[in-house]
């Protein structure tokens, strides 16, 4: 059976920092693409960022040179480092198993609220 359990979500303020990390089990880890991807109030899923099996790491426009994707691969642990962060950034975020069409077994959720 396939778990992504998330972790790191909170509040914080307009340029803060937070990191989120999403532990997997149930599936080959390295042989995995990654994926982070959330949702908004109000708005439909997007997506963030993918970390191919190979190690190379996409992002979104909305976040790319704020936010970095990497994982530990003997933790089977994948993880969002977010910077600069500003309140659209707001919303639930998810672990997704798979790439940037989102189409895999996803973590339950970890809220960011980015408010002064």
């Amino acid at each position: 059976e396939v778990q992504l359990v998330e972790s790191g979500g909170g509040l914080v303020q307009p340029g803060g920092s937070l990191r989120l990390s999403c532990v997997a089990s149930g599936f080959t880890f390295d042989n995995s693409d990654m994926s982070w991807a959330r949702q908004g109030p109000g708005k439909g899923l997007e997506w963030v960022s993918t970390i191919y099996k190979f190690g190379i790491p996409a992002y979104a426009d909305s976040v790319r040179g704020r936010f970095t994707i990497s994982r530990d691969v003997a933790k089977n642990t994948v993880y969002l480092q977010m910077n600069s962060l500003k309140p659209e950034d707001t919303g639930v975020y998810y672990c997704v198993r798979g790439s940037k069409v989102l189409s895999g077994p996803r973590g339950q959720e970890a809220q960011v609220t980015v408010s002064s």
